[in-house]
């Protein structure tokens, strides 16, 4: 990534934060600051670089980033996005780390604008980061791209001109776990819920009560637990799961939370005695390794990694990705910075088409992006929902199972789902779709 000097020079802190960053990524190649030579387009990246949730989320979407930018500017990726940067501009970044809360954020994400001059945001996988940055960009009339964080609170109770979210929101991951529990007959009478302590846990719990609600009306709640964002460590919490047993234990837990619950409750039998079911779980597999109990039934938030659908633009992405980082299996993280990047690259070059060839505004960007549709590593990405400000996207669950031979976890009995039929249509909130039994649903199950 490139940070270009000038007026509006990249500070010191942001330059120490992106080499911690690269040194953390394991990019070893030395940051310079050339002086700008050519018109580009400014584009600030934020994720987490440190805290619990950047191994596994913030770091994969940061390589990704990088990973696509260097393909776009050499005009090295696939047709359609093989034109040389965004239309002809080099793309030049400013990276920001996520960490630090909803406020710092809000302020960040003004820096980067007023700043920094960017043309454009592409970040945050936190909602209730999300949450807070969205008003402050439609505040400055500024073009912001949510590429993670889940929430449908987003853009359900928000209306927007600038602001878009390129991934589908979480309520997909719920519905979509419900069918695939109900299409394998697996028996679900009572269930034990652990979710954090904020929009995102409190969020993805009432999608998929409600979703079980639909699909296995008689089913139960026996524990139901809201631990804080953060806590690290859950003997209390696995505790009272182990005194009031059920079928299944499900959890929206992500990054270091999600780890250390796997890690201190397996030992204690916890997922012997109920079936595991996750809803964003595939990012702590390259950690977890043989540690992830097999048979967890598990989703990535989309059809990515382990579960996404053979391709030759995810073939692409996969093996561009494991050229610069190994083996390891690409992770849900990395495919929504993708998609998000190549959302806005074809924007920009949509916008430029119709406006002569100059860089794009705000407005002529959300313009080109509003009700559009895109090819990405993990399928067909559509605009469709809040007047073409979020996104629908496909989803596949499956079941995990640790093989000693490619010292990895691999999917088994994955199992596909339109994103017609998991996501709601345009005219209803997804938890009022959900409880009036998700009607209009396109699915071929």
């Amino acid at each position: 990534m490139k940070l270009q000097s000038g007026t509006h020079g990249v500070t010191t802190k942001r330059i120490t934060k992106l080499r911690l960053w690269m040194a953390a990524a394991g990019i070893g190649a030395s940051l310079a600051l050339p002086v700008q030579a050519q018109e580009t387009f400014k584009l600030g990246i934020v994720t987490f670089l440190s805290g619990p949730a950047a191994e596994s989320f913030g770091v994969p979407a940061g390589n990704a980033a990088k990973i696509l930018i260097e393909q776009f500017n050499k005009g090295s990726a696939p047709a359609p996005y093989n034109k040389k940067g965004f239309g002809g501009l080099t793309v030049e970044t400013v990276v920001v780390d996520e960490a630090g809360g909803a406020t710092k954020q809000v302020q960040e994400l003004r820096n980067l604008y007023q700043r920094e001059n960017v043309d454009a945001v592409i970040g945050y996988v936190g909602s209730g980061d999300c949450l807070a940055v969205a008003p402050a960009a439609e505040e400055m009339k500024k073009f912001l791209v949510l590429f993670d964080c889940g929430s449908p609170r987003i853009f359900e109770e928000g209306n927007y001109k600038y602001v878009f979210r390129t991934a589908a929101h979480g309520a997909m991951d719920n519905v979509a776990l419900a069918r695939y529990l109900k299409s394998r007959n697996i028996k679900v009478e009572t269930m034990n819920l652990i979710n954090q302590d904020y929009a995102w846990g409190q969020d993805s719990r009432t999608d998929f009560v409600a979703a079980m609600g639909q699909l296995y009306p008689n089913a139960k709640a026996a524990g139901d637990l809201l631990p804080k964002f953060g806590a690290g460590q859950y003997g209390t919490e696995i505790s009272a799961l182990a005194r009031q047993p059920a079928d299944i234990v499900y959890s929206s837990l992500w990054g270091g939370d999600l780890q250390a619950f796997v890690l201190q409750a397996a030992p204690r039998g916890l997922f012997k005695r109920s079936q595991l079911v996750l809803s964003a779980g595939d990012h702590v597999l390259p950690s977890l390794g043989d540690k992830m109990p097999d048979g967890t039934v598990l989703g990535a938030r989309g059809a990515y990694g382990i579960l996404a659908a053979k391709s030759p633009l995810n073939d692409w992405f996969w093996k561009t990705y494991q050229d610069v980082h190994g083996p390891a299996a690409v992770v849900q993280a990395s495919y929504r910075m993708a998609q998000s990047l190549m959302g806005v690259k074809l924007a920009v070059e949509k916008a430029m088409a119709k406006n002569g060839g100059k860089k794009p505004t705000p407005e002529e960007l959300a313009e080109a992006l509003r009700g559009s549709e895109w090819d990405s590593p993990g399928g067909h990405i559509k605009m469709a929902l809040a007047n073409g400000q979020q996104a629908i996207q496909p989803i596949a669950i499956g079941r995990t199972k640790y093989d000693p031979a490619k010292k990895m976890v691999v999917a088994t009995d994955i199992q596909h789902f339109k994103a017609e039929c998991v996501n709601p249509p345009a005219n209803m909130k997804s938890l009022d779709w959900i409880k009036a039994g998700f009607p209009g649903a396109k699915c071929d199950q």
